[in-house]
């Protein structure tokens, strides 16, 4: 089959064949991909930064965000069947850890983490576990979705914990509108009646955040603070949602925060600069947040299944994958870019 294999970091992947992965265990499922979601994370698995975290053994397949139908299983899969249309959560997971049993399975104590520790779904074919799989309406075009697998989910667990926070009268500021902020926006008018500011330095990106329920956008030309502050009657927002994090943006999302306000942290990249009396004298939060959980999944697909978070995606067929990774690269790609075998 092909797939999407990672020599060398700071060189750019190839597609070339490899051998079809099997089932070796009793949960294994193998899916035929029908998308292939290429993310930021890709370009920074390329730069080395996930090298220390996560060890893979190079090359590699790249992809974690994946959706597809079922093509073989193990002999104890009860969940999903051959033939069944799936979005995969990132991370399978082992089930009995405390972390599972919580119910927090992005912590589990062992699991794995396809595209980023070992193969992943950029293939024509991808070896997961019946617990990564979310069964889908047949109906369903995996390209369409594939995304949500990582971007989507990720966006909604940040969202999801900052409900509380966004009572109706609140302000939530969104930086970036581009793959992750805009599925983002789209369940922040879901799930809360907060105010919703987006500030993005691409207009076009800002043209979509407005379509999408942002009630104010701000264009990031360096007066973007001031912008958010004087929106806000100087005191800032009660929560700031950053899918930036990096190039100045880590420290204009804590400036935009207001006292006894959330700085939630999704993107990566850049460093954050924070005296601590700044932190304690005004009580703001700083917030991390990392994909999410498997019943997260569950839930974004109901609300994608019912037409309230749709995906804007771009795609590409699995030999134009070096294509597709330079123009997410160059800022080319407006929502997701979507790989199809």
């Amino acid at each position: 089959m092909k797939a999407v294999r990672l020599q060398g970091y700071h060189r750019q992947p190839v597609v070339e064949e490899v051998p079809e992965p099997t089932v070796q265990g009793p949960l294994d499922v193998v899916v035929r991909i029908g998308g292939a979601g290429v993310c930021r994370t890709d370009l920074h698995i390329i730069e080395g930064q996930w090298a220390e975290a996560m060890h893979p053994t190079l090359p590699y397949t790249l992809g974690h965000e994946n959706a597809g139908w079922v093509h073989e299983v193990g002999p104890a899969v009860t969940n999903v069947a051959v033939g069944d249309t799936v979005i995969l959560h990132p991370t399978p997971t082992c089930g009995l850890c405390r972390a599972c049993r919580a119910g927090d399975d992005m912590h589990c104590a062992d699991s794995s983490f396809p595209g980023l520790s070992h193969d992943g779904g950029m293939a024509e074919y991808l070896l997961t576990s019946a617990r990564a799989c979310v069964k889908l309406d047949p109906r369903t075009r995996p390209q369409d979705v594939a995304a949500l697998a990582d971007a989507g989910i990720t966006a909604y667990h940040a969202v999801r914990k900052a409900i509380p926070l966004l009572y109706p009268g609140t302000t939530c500021v969104v930086i970036g509108a581009g793959g992750l902020g805009h599925i983002g926006i789209q369940c922040l008018a879901a799930l809360t009646a907060a105010r919703v500011v987006v500030v993005d330095r691409n207009p076009d990106a800002l043209k979509l955040a407005e379509q999408l329920g942002a009630q104010h956008t701000v264009v990031a030309d360096g007066g973007q603070v001031a912008a958010v502050r004087e929106l806000t009657g100087g005191r800032g927002a009660h929560v700031v949602l950053d899918f930036v994090a990096e190039q100045g943006a880590e420290q204009d999302g804590f400036a935009m925060t207001g006292e006894a306000g959330s700085y939630f942290v999704i993107g990566y990249g850049g460093t954050v600069h924070i005296p601590t009396l700044d932190i304690i004298s005004t009580e703001r939060n700083v917030v991390g947040n990392i994909v999410g959980t498997y019943t997260e999944l569950d839930e974004l697909m109901a609300l994608a299944q019912g037409g309230r978070v749709t995906l804007h995606t771009r795609t590409y067929p699995l030999d134009a994958a070096v294509e597709a990774i330079a123009d997410l690269d160059a800022g080319r790609v407006r929502g997701r870019a979507i790989l199809v075998p």
